[in-house]
């Protein structure tokens, strides 16, 4: 290629998109100026439509070549001509770049929902693409919750469910203890969800969530010795069998000869 502005809108790999300038700034992103080819037409009349000025709207882009980059969308503001039409204006739109009011475009915002899903943290994927965690993990919840949607079936048939609780972080000044739920298939070794609290009201929710099909072939529920979870799958799976987790079993075992020793020792020795 001797045309060095298509070099430009090869490298920024977007169709339908022309590259109209760059700015580049000491210690800090590319800035990549773009903008839509084409005029589009009256979504309402069909017919042709007259430009009604720009906005600029600045995204944060996939990071190239070991920088950060930031994706400069000068928008159009479209206006049909025809009075009789109603359309009134609109901004053109273009999912391909950025969904409406995204701050990451598209493909970084699936860039770094992978990076996150392959086990780095929000933190680590956001000093790399030069924002906050906050921007980060309101893309990673959007594309991560739509593909978990769009594979409803990639956990397959469960029949053996447990439930025991963790202890996920300690927030605020007061160290308060935040406590998730965690659901496994058993047989499989694999984790399914995880969810927020450990009492019953949240383990109903979660199960009554699922599809009946798939509650209904979970002949066992493997639960540590909390009444919560008891109450839950009583009410959720009834048909399920509950069986107590062999190490909560040995834990309290373990507790209660803890106990005799201690009062033994005492009686014997003061």
């Amino acid at each position: 290629m001797v045309d060095y502005k298509r070099v430009c809108e090869v490298l920024v790999g977007l169709v339908g998109v022309e590259v109209v300038g760059a700015e580049e700034t000491e210690g800090g992103p590319l800035v990549v100026g773009v903008r839509l080819v084409g005029r589009p037409r009256c979504g309402v009349c069909g017919g042709g439509v007259r430009s009604k000025g720009w906005k600029r709207v600045r995204l944060v882009d996939q990071p190239s070549f070991g920088r950060s980059v930031r994706l400069e969308w000068s928008k159009r503001r479209w206006v049909c001509p025809d009075a009789g039409c109603g359309a009134g204006s609109f901004t053109e739109r273009a999912p391909w770049i950025a969904p409406v009011r995204a701050r990451l475009t598209t493909r970084a915002a699936r860039w770094a929902t992978r990076q996150v899903g392959g086990g780095r943290t929000v933190s680590e994927v956001a000093e790399e693409l030069g924002c906050d965690w906050h921007t980060v993990s309101k893309e990673v919840n959007r594309w991560g919750e739509a593909l978990l949607e769009a594979d409803r079936d990639r956990v397959g048939t469960v029949e053996a469910l447990g439930l025991d609780e963790t202890l996920f972080l300690r927030q605020g000044p007061r160290r308060l203890r935040m406590w998730v739920t965690s659901a496994v298939d058993i047989r499989n070794s694999r984790l399914i969800d995880v969810f927020p609290g450990k009492d019953a009201k949240g383990a109903v929710r979660w199960l009554l969530g699922q599809p009946a099909g798939w509650r209904e072939n979970i002949r066992w529920a493997a639960l540590d010795l909390s009444g919560a979870y008891r109450s839950a799958c009583n009410q959720a799976l009834p048909q399920a069998v509950q069986v107590a987790d062999p190490f909560h079993v040995v834990r309290l075992a373990n507790l209660c000869l803890d106990r005799v020793r201690r009062r033994v020792q005492e009686e014997t020795l003061g």
